[in-house]
């Protein structure tokens, strides 16, 4: 899908960028040095992408991430590595903090001339799909990324690559990729404005009903070009898209809620039960009571 180009600015003197939050991705700040910060605009909660490569930490808070093609939730301590020109979004509900790092080596950049380094060209072409880490490397690379808060100047861009090289060494059960493929965005698209408009309208609406006319008008684009752009740039077909929305939203409820499978599939947006049982099964490979059940077991 076609994101909003955000543009990432460097402090001065340094390689990389810092960002953390603690209330919500509106307010961001980027960490210059231990006890020097400066305020930035946030994007991550809209449909947006970058060149610049990102490592994003959710320490709180929960909601849906939209990585590439991919549309699934998240909790605390998510972790997720994004390749360059990646669009994503984490549509969070309620409060959420967290850390980001994103830089940018290109094959012009210093950072390879030095030998060492080429064992990491192989994780950044595998980040084009964005990469889920678990286990043992999350909990060593989330530590890492709190350090770098901490550090600055050689020490803090050593850490870095320290963190680099522990994610290129994980073992293959603890990287997942996300997207079903990689995604090649041009910063100068003037459709990328409208595609993301577009998308906010379907977080923030997919529980009503949500007619295709009203995202041509947000859009002001042509029905034709708009179904293209929607399908080539997401993986999705705009209505496949928002019933992945309704999904995830179906699932929390599932998971926190003692509400009827009926109640929950007319409050999520859909129209009959008998349709959303039958993609619920064929997503999740259960049925929706199967489904709460088993959640409930994990909580005990």
């Amino acid at each position: 899908m076609k994101a909003i180009r955000e543009k990432v600015e460097l402090p001065e003197g340094h390689s990389f960028r810092v960002l953390r939050w603690a209330k919500s991705l509106r307010e961001v700040e980027c960490v210059v040095t231990p006890g020097k910060t400066m305020g930035v605009k946030g994007e991550g909660n809209r449909w947006h992408f970058h060149k610049e490569m990102e490592l994003t930490l959710f320490q709180e808070g929960e909601g849906t991430r939209f990585i590439g093609d991919h549309i699934g939730p998240f909790g605390a301590g998510d972790l997720i590595l994004l390749g360059e020109r990646l669009p994503h979004h984490w549509h969070t509900h309620g409060p959420s903090g967290g850390l980001s790092l994103q830089w940018h080596f290109p094959e012009s950049h210093p950072v390879w001339a030095f030998p060492e380094n080429l064992e990491l060209r192989e994780l950044f072409k595998r980040s084009e799909r964005g990469l889920h880490l678990s286990g043992r490397t999350a909990s060593a690379v989330a530590t890492l990324m709190q350090e770098i808060t901490r550090t600055k100047g050689a020490v803090q861009l050593a850490t870095l690559l320290r963190l680099l090289a522990l994610i290129a060494e994980a073992p293959e059960a603890e990287l997942r990729a996300l997207s079903s493929r990689s995604f090649t965005l041009s910063a100068e698209s003037h459709h990328q404005k409208a595609i993301s408009r577009s998308v906010q309208h379907l977080v923030a609406n997919f529980r009503e009903e949500v007619r295709l006319g009203d995202l041509l008008k947000i859009s002001s684009l042509s029905r034709p070009t708009f179904s293209r752009q929607f399908k080539q740039h997401s993986g999705h077909s705009f209505s496949a898209f928002v019933n992945e929305l309704r999904l995830q939203a179906a699932r929390r409820e599932l998971r926190d809620s003692e509400r009827s499978v009926l109640d929950i599939a007319l409050a999520c947006g859909f129209r009959q039960v008998t349709f959303f049982n039958r993609l619920f099964k064929r997503e999740m490979k259960c049925t929706p009571v199967e489904y709460r059940r088993k959640q409930r077991r994990k909580g005990r």
